[in-house]
């Protein structure tokens, strides 16, 4: 998924877009209610996370100004006002979801994705094979045939990728967008390194070799030969 964060605590801002990264979403922040809003219009979000009080611009204003320029990005209303009639107020001015302060990230997790899936448009494949490699977006359980493997959070988001678009090129310019949030090279070996761990775990000691460098163009998932 790709989330707007829209917080002016700056810790709990960071701590959201870490935590949500870290399970393999992508995460952007804006700082006050008239940046989230030019930001929520601009860009191709899934879900926008909304604190109710920011400067510039409050939370029920902003989704208010969305509704009426017909965006309906779901939005989850994140408040420590979180009386009923709090409530009420939040999900009446376009909210499709109210969560008062302090939260349990797993429950927001939950929250998020649930509004995800209610979006229109075809629902997102959760499980991915190429062979005998299967990847569970919902477990996070990667295997190999009969063996199970352990990924680090980066890994399996990079691995999620390549296999969601399994038989194509993938780019560098791709991934660094995709999978690292880049909109810039870097210069750095940053793909290189991971690629080969990936590699060293989903193709060490197998007959057949799934992950594949394609010369001057990017990598790409496959069952077959080189």
């Amino acid at each position: 998924m790709r989330l707007l964060i829209i917080e002016d605590d700056r810790e709990s801002a960071d701590y959201l877009a870490k935590a949500f990264r870290e399970v393999g979403h992508i995460a952007d922040h804006a700082a006050d209610g008239e940046e989230g809003l030019a930001m929520a219009e601009n860009g191709d979000y899934d879900v926008l996370v909304v604190d109710r009080m920011l400067p510039k611009r409050d939370g029920l204003s902003l989704i208010g100004a969305l509704r009426d320029k017909g965006n309906a990005t779901p939005v989850l209303i994140l408040s420590a006002l979180g009386q009923v009639d709090d409530r009420i107020k939040g999900l009446r001015a376009g909210g499709d979801d109210y969560l008062p302060k302090p939260y349990s990230f797993a429950e927001l997790l939950a929250r998020v994705e649930v509004l995800s899936r209610r979006r229109g448009g075809p629902a997102e494949d959760t499980l991915y094979r190429v062979g005998d490699l299967e990847l569970d977006r919902l477990s996070h359980r990667v295997a190999r045939g009969k063996d199970e493997l352990t990924l680090q959070p980066r890994e399996f988001r990079l691995l999620e990728y390549l296999m969601k678009h399994a038989g194509q090129v993938v780019t560098r310019t791709m991934l660094l967008e995709n999978v690292w949030d880049y909109h810039f090279d870097p210069q750095t070996n940053v793909i290189d390194v991971h690629i080969s761990r990936l590699r060293s775990k989903i193709d060490k000691g197998f007959e057949r070799p799934l992950l594949h460098t394609i010369r001057g163009a990017g990598y790409m998932i496959r069952d077959g030969i080189r």
